[in-house]
C-alpha cells in the first residue's frame, strides 16, 4: 500500500463545466455560442452526464502509464495503480490507437454495486457512503489497490487531449475513435441542430435516466466541431463550447420521525431532521438539516409531519416543508432547548443572530468538532485523526484540547477500538509531523470563529508569531487589510479566554511551531505590501495562477475591493469590482500591464 498519493500536473487543464437548469438558460447559452461564431452553422452533440469521478489516463507506447484525478483542474493525484484494477479499462491500446494519447472520462460505481457495498458496510457497523459518486471517489482514493480491486468500478470515456493532433475533427468522431481504441464509451448520445432537438432529447432522458444501472445527473451539450470549439475558447474555469444541463432536483415525501439537536465546534445548535428512510436521487435519506430555529418556525415544520424533501443540486438533503393537509393532530411543534444536549449548559441566542449557542468551551460535542477541525487537511493535516478516533479520544478523556494530542503515546492508543500497534504508531508519528506546519495553518486550525484559511494566511503575514497575534488589541486587528471589526473582535475574544492561554502553553511546551516559517510570507519581493484584486477573464493565467504569482513576489491577493487595495487587474468582461475600483480611485491594470509588473 502507498503512504500517500503523488501529485501530477495535467498537460491540459481539466476544466469544469458551467451548469444550466432550464431550457431558457440553455437557449441563452446557444445564443452566446452563435454570437461567437457569426453566420456559421453549429451542430451540438448531447451526451449523458455520468455522476462519477473525473479522471485522466495517459497511454505511452499504447500502454497505460499514468492515471490521475481532476484535483483542482491544474494538478491531481496519481491513482494509476487503482485505475489499473478496473476490469473494463484496457491496460494496452490496439495498433489503431495513437502511440501516445491522453484520454478523459468518468469513473462510477453502478447502483447495484453501491447498494451491496453499503449493505456490507452496515453489517460491519461501518459508516456507509452517501451516494454512488462518493463511493467511487472513496474507492479510487484507497491507498491499497488490492482494496480498490474489490469494488466493481466502471468507467465511460468522452475526451482526448490534443484532439486535433490526433486527426480528429468532431466530438462525434472522437467518441467513435475511443470505442475503436477499446475504451468504454456511453452509447447514448444525439447530434442536434437546434434548441428544439436538444430539448426533445432532454425530455426523453428525464425519465429514462432512472432506468439505467448507473447514476445520471444531467446531460452535457457540446459544440460538435473541434475547429469551432477552439475559436470559442474557454474561461479560466470552464469551456465556452460546452455546458451541463442539470435536471430539477427530485423530491420525495417521508415522515419526520423527530427533531434532534447537533452541536458544532463553535457551539452553534443546529436542528436535524430524523426521517423515515426514503430513497431519493441515488441514495437513501434518513437525515436532513433544518438550518435553525427561525427557518423551522417560518416553515412550521413539526415532529410527526409528512414532509417534502429534495436534494439541492441532487446532493444535499433538504426539507422543503410539511404536507399540512396530512396532519392528524398528533404532530408536535419544536422549540430550541434551554440547555445544551451535549453538556447541559444553558444556551443563548444573541440579539441580531439566528444561531443559538452553547457557551461552554468544555462541551464534549464542541471538543470533538474542534479536534476534527484542528486535524483537518487544511489545518494541521493529521493523517488518521478521523471521526471514530476523535470520539474515543474525547469520551475516554485522553484528549480534552489540542494540546493533549501532542502528549499521546502509542501505549495509550492501542487499547482503543481498531487501534493496533501499527496504527497507533502511525498516529503518533502523524501528530509529531504536524508540529512544523506554517503559522497560517495553525491559526486556521485553532478554529477561531470567523477565521478561515485565507484569514489565517493574512494574519500570519502581519504577525511574526502566535504570541504577537494573541496580544493584539481589537483596534489594532481592525487596521489589518481584510480583517474587519467582526473578525477582529472574534480574534480578541478568543485569545482572551483562559482556555486558549492554557492550550497555547501546551502547544508551545510540545514544540509546535508558533512562529512564521521562512518563506511562508515573501515580504522581501518587489510586490511586498501590495494588495491585488482580479476581475474578469485573463487570457494568460487562471485566477489561481495569477494570485500565486503575486504571492510569490511578496504581494497579497484579495477577493474584494476596498480603499486599501493597491491594484485591480481587469480582464475581459470585468464586472462590479472594476466599477468599485474606479469609484475609490484604485489603480486599474490591464493584463499586459500586470505582466510587465511581474517582470
Amino acid at each position: 500500500p502507498l503512504a500517500e498519493f503523488a501529485s501530477v500536473r495535467h498537460a491540459e487543464p481539466m476544466l469544469s463545466l458551467d451548469n444550466t437548469y432550464s431550457a431558457e438558460e440553455l437557449g441563452e447559452w446557444i445564443a452566446r455560442v452563435e454570437k461567437g461564431l457569426p453566420g456559421e452553422s453549429v451542430a451540438f452533440l448531447v451526451e449523458l452526464k455520468i455522476d462519477g469521478v473525473a479522471v485522466s489516463l495517459e497511454y505511452r507506447d499504447r500502454a497505460l502509464a499514468l492515471g490521475a484525478t481532476r484535483g483542482d483542474g491544474e494538478t491531481g493525484d496519481d491513482i494509476t495503480a487503482n485505475l489499473k484494477t478496473l476490469r473494463a479499462l484496457p491496460l494496452t491500446l490496439p495498433q489503431a490507437a495513437p502511440p501516445r494519447v491522453t484520454v478523459r472520462g468518468e469513473v462510477y460505481l453502478p447502483k447495484a454495486a453501491f447498494a451491496l457495498l453499503n449493505e456490507q458496510k452496515s453489517q460491519a457497523n461501518e459508516k456507509v457512503f452517501v451516494n454512488p459518486r462518493n463511493a467511487a471517489a472513496g474507492s479510487l482514493k484507497l491507498l491499497d489497490p488490492a482494496q480498490t480491486r474489490k469494488r466493481p468500478l466502471a468507467a465511460f470515456f468522452y475526451g482526448v487531449d490534443a484532439r486535433t493532433a490526433q486527426g480528429l475533427k468532431t466530438q462525434k468522431q472522437m467518441l467513435v475513435a475511443l470505442e475503436a481504441w477499446g475504451l468504454p464509451v456511453n452509447p447514448h448520445r444525439c447530434l442536434c441542430r437546434n434548441l428544439e432537438e436538444i430539448e426533445a432529447f432532454l425530455k426523453t432522458w428525464e425519465t429514462r435516466r432512472h432506468e439505467q444501472p448507473y447514476e445520471i445527473d444531467g446531460l452535457v451539450i457540446k459544440v460538435n466541431a473541434f475547429e469551432q470549439q477552439i475559436r470559442l475558447g474557454a474561461t479560466s474555469k470552464s469551456p465556452r463550447w460546452a455546458i451541463a444541463y442539470k435536471y430539477s432536483a427530485q423530491q420525495a415525501q417521508t415522515r419526520l420521525l423527530g427533531i434532534r439537536i447537533q452541536v458544532g465546534r463553535t457551539g452553534v445548535l443546529t436542528p436535524v431532521a430524523d426521517l423515515e428512510p426514503v430513497f431519493l436521487a441515488g441514495s437513501t435519506i434518513a437525515r436532513a438539516t433544518l438550518h435553525n430555529e427561525d427557518d423551522l418556525e417560518r416553515k412550521d415544520i413539526r415532529a410527526g409531519d409528512m414532509v417534502v424533501i429534495e436534494k439541492a443540486g441532487e446532493v444535499i438533503p433538504y426539507v422543503v416543508g410539511p404536507v399540512a393537509a396530512q396532519r392528524t393532530g398528533v404532530e408536535k411543534k419544536f422549540s430550541m432547548p434551554e440547555v445544551c444536549p451535549a453538556c447541559s449548559s444553558r444556551v443563548v441566542k444573541r440579539d441580531g443572530e439566528v444561531a443559538t449557542r452553547c457557551l461552554n468551551p468544555s462541551c464534549p460535542a464542541q471538543v470533538k468538532g474542534r479536534l476534527l477541525h484542528f486535524g483537518s487537511r487544511a489545518g494541521m493535516d493529521i493523517e488518521g485523526l478521523g471521526d471514530a478516533l476523535v470520539e474515543q479520544l474525547a469520551d475516554t478523556g485522553l484528549v480534552k484540547d489540542f494540546g493533549d494530542l501532542y502528549a499521546l503515546t502509542a501505549e495509550q492508543l492501542m487499547p482503543l477500538e481498531r487501534m493496533a500497534e501499527k496504527s497507533a504508531d502511525n498516529l503518533v508519528a502523524a501528530v509529531a509531523a504536524s508540529k512544523q506546519r506554517p503559522l497560517g495553518r495553525l491559526i486556521f486550525a485553532l478554529g477561531i470563529p470567523q477565521v478561515g484559511e485565507h484569514t489565517g494566511e493574512v494574519l500570519a503575514a502581519n504577525f511574526s508569531d502566535l504570541d504577537s497575534l494573541a496580544g493584539a488589541s481589537a483596534e489594532a486587528l481592525t487596521e489589518i487589510h481584510e480583517v474587519g471589526p467582526v473578525v477582529a473582535q472574534s480574534l480578541y475574544d478568543f485569545f482572551a479566554l483562559p482556555e486558549t492561554k492554557t492550550v497555547m502553553e501546551k502547544l508551545q511546551a510540545a514544540g509546535v511551531n508558533m512562529r512564521r516559517l521562512p518563506g511562508e510570507v515573501r515580504s522581501a519581493g518587489p510586490l511586498a505590501g501590495k494588495t491585488f484584486v482580479f476581475t474578469g477573464e485573463l487570457a494568460g493565467f487562471t485566477r489561481p495562477q495569477a494570485e500565486a504569482r503575486v504571492k510569490a513576489l511578496g504581494g497579497r491577493a484579495s477577493g474584494s475591493v476596498s480603499a486599501k487595495t493597491d491594484y485591480v487587474v481587469a480582464g475581459a468582461e470585468a464586472g462590479s469590482k472594476l466599477a468599485k475600483a474606479r469609484k475609490l480611485g484604485v489603480t486599474v491594470l490591464t493584463e499586459q500591464e500586470f505582466q510587465r509588473l511581474l517582470g
